[in-house]
């Protein structure tokens, strides 16, 4: 069985990642071929790109940006190897290329979807304005294998996953999802669907493109946005609700009717909650809560309820 490395890329230093794995290329003889991605990056990075062609190399181009999930199905389509093995393109091995690609090979035949984890460094960014991206990385993504494998399909992510490559006759990304965010959650959501396991593993990447406080916020409310949409699109809510935790705590929020509640506290405190979190020494509690009722708001929203002249401009900026 063989592996087609994939790495998606937008504007982001990659060289020395693609320069450790393909150091194996040849001595590992299951690493077929590394694609990258390049979905509508600048001139400049695109040239970086195509300067590491040759060895196992190739460089796929899109002239604009067309997505992640877009670009990812596009790799897919480039790729020979029986295995898909996605990177992100802000990832770095921890130890060496070698023994993370053997870590692979050896339960390569165990399951079709395998996840390798999220690492992050021990000790905080020297930024204090990308701390919240690292304390929200060390304590709800950075997990152990048997903690993964307890709610395999909810703990997925596409940051370092290998994926048999007869999966994607089946399911693909859904391009139809521009904005960013939760297109690792709608695969795993159609993974359970048809019954196809997921099976984690502790062969991790550390994150290295962490994020400003700022940035974080903005990408949090993209992202709760897209979930939002998502859940008026699929058809067995139960089974999408059971792959992700917030929308289990607000199935909860429903039952217990305090939504309204915590609309109302978004809208008056969003700005104070916002100042609290974007320091640095941002309280996850706050945070979490702080998702929480911005997704209620969502909901409210894109269920079009009559209150909604609330959200008019200049009242919210959502």
């Amino acid at each position: 069985m063989t592996i087609s490395l994939l790495i998606p890329v937008c504007d982001y230093d990659i060289v020395a990642l693609v320069c450790s794995m393909r150091s194996c290329i040849g001595k590992i003889p299951e690493l077929l071929e590394i694609i990258i991605g390049d979905d509508g990056s600048s001139a400049e990075n695109r040239l970086k790109y195509k300067s590491l062609r040759g060895d196992g190399v190739r460089v796929i181009v899109s002239e604009k940006n067309i997505g992640r999930a877009a670009i990812r199905n596009k790799l897919a389509l480039e790729a020979k190897g029986d295995f898909l093995l996605y990177i992100d393109s802000d990832a770095m091995i921890p130890a060496t290329a070698e023994t993370y690609l053997n870590n692979w090979i050896a339960v390569m035949a165990s399951a079709r979807v395998i996840s390798g984890g999220i690492l992050y460094h021990e000790s905080p960014p020297g930024d204090p304005e990308k701390i919240l991206r690292w304390k929200y990385g060390i304590k709800r993504e950075q997990r152990k294998a048997f903690e993964r494998n307890k709610h395999p399909h909810a703990a997925f992510t596409t940051f370092n996953v290998l994926i048999d490559r007869t999966i994607f006759s089946k399911l693909r990304f859904n391009e139809e999802l521009k904005q960013y965010g939760h297109e690792d959650t709608l695969l795993s959501y159609q993974l359970k669907k048809a019954d196809i396991d997921i099976f984690h593993i502790d062969n991790g990447l550390l994150h290295e493109g962490l994020e400003s406080n700022r940035e974080f916020l903005d990408k949090t409310k993209l992202r709760l946005e897209n979930l939002s949409r998502l859940y008026d699109s699929v058809t067995d809510k139960r089974t999408f609700s059971s792959t992700v935790r917030m929308l289990r705590i607000y199935n909860k929020i429903r039952i217990f009717r305090v939504r309204l509640i915590l609309v109302a506290i978004f809208i008056r405190y969003r700005e104070r909650m916002e100042l609290r979190i974007d320091s640095s020494d941002p309280p996850l509690w706050l945070f979490n809560f702080y998702k929480v009722c911005m997704f209620c708001a969502f909901r409210e929203i894109h269920s079009r309820r009559k209150f909604i002249p609330l959200f008019l401009p200049g009242t919210i900026d959502l």
